[in-house]
């Protein structure tokens, strides 16, 4: 898709060029070590972030976890957030997430998403949510801990028949973080526990003809990760981290509803690591790695680059 590339390309010449906007001023902490998610922004900074993740798969779970082959399926998800500060004292910050994705199935080779492919046999691609944000530190005297609370709206396209692109659901997401630094300041532990809820017609309401009521298969369900993140940090500008993740997904539709009345759980492993390229833009490379799951859970791994400028 056109757009979708030329909205990719003016992101990143976006993160590129507020390099030299950024202060050249001196700092006890890069902001590597400073940023974290639990850290808000002050009054007139902003945050600007290109995330994109990869995630392919050849293997899945049965209807219970038992390992089973399946021909390759690939998501590729951009996630664009942009965050403004809104009080000097840094407990409050707003912002407004856009995402879009691109998914390749049966067999395709794991790049064929860069493509952008958008068709009712293998392939989708398209600009999916938008999602307006806000963030709170919510203890005066607690600045390592924050939540942050967004409401996705899907703005795609209903392709009855067509391939899975995104969940047709709204989706109401809360994240709560908690850093804390030790060693020095050498090592630090970063916790995140997300609350999210699923709003939508049900899979069993959908009109196969005239809506995809496979992108309906979360609607009216609750999603419960919780990751659990170790760093340390080589120099002020750089740090290594490994990480875990637990994930729950809970069905609580109307009793009766078979469709829904299900769950499904996952465990993801994976390491990482960051690096300060100017005082304003930071470079991210991760790895992820879903190493058990339950009830049709896909078992493949996450591979992940990300830009953010801090102004």
């Amino acid at each position: 898709m056109k757009l979708v590339k030329k909205y990719s390309i003016a992101v990143a010449v976006l993160l590129v060029t507020s390099i030299n906007f950024a202060q050249e001023d001196s700092q006890e902490k890069s902001n590597v070590q400073e940023f974290t998610p639990s850290k808000l922004l002050s009054k007139g900074q902003w945050d600007i972030k290109f995330f994109n993740g990869l995630y392919t798969q050849t293997k899945r779970t049965d209807g219970g976890s038992k390992s089973v082959d399946i021909n390759r399926e690939s998501f590729f998800t951009n996630t664009t957030e942009i965050y403004t500060g809104l009080s000097d004292n840094s407990r409050i910050n707003i912002g407004l997430i856009f995402q879009v994705r691109a998914n390749t199935y049966s067999g395709a080779d794991a790049l064929d998403v860069f493509s952008f492919k958008d068709n009712e046999l293998d392939a989708r691609s398209g600009f999916t949510t938008i999602a307006p944000s806000i963030r709170v530190q919510p203890f005066k005297n607690v600045s390592n801990f924050s939540f942050t609370s967004s409401l996705f709206l899907p703005i795609f396209k209903d392709v009855p028949n067509a391939p899975y692109l995104d969940k047709r659901s709204i989706f109401w997401e809360t994240k709560f973080f908690y850093d804390k630094t030790f060693g020095r300041g050498d090592w630090q532990v970063f916790t995140e526990a997300d609350l999210g809820f699923n709003f939508g017609e049900s899979r069993q309401d959908a009109d196969a003809d005239e809506v995809n009521e496979g992108e309906r298969f979360a609607n009216n369900s609750l999603s419960v990760p919780v990751s659990v993140f170790l760093s340390y940090f080589p120099s002020t500008k750089s740090t290594v981290f490994v990480n875990t993740q637990q994930s729950f997904f809970i069905g609580y539709d109307n009793p009766g509803n078979d469709n829904n009345n299900f769950s499904q759980d996952y465990t993801a492993l994976g390491f990482g690591g960051k690096y300060q390229l100017t005082n304003a833009l930071n470079l991210e490379l991760s790895y992820n790695k879903f190493v058990r799951g339950h009830n049709f859970q896909g078992l493949g791994q996450t591979f992940s680059l990300g830009l953010r400028a801090i102004l």
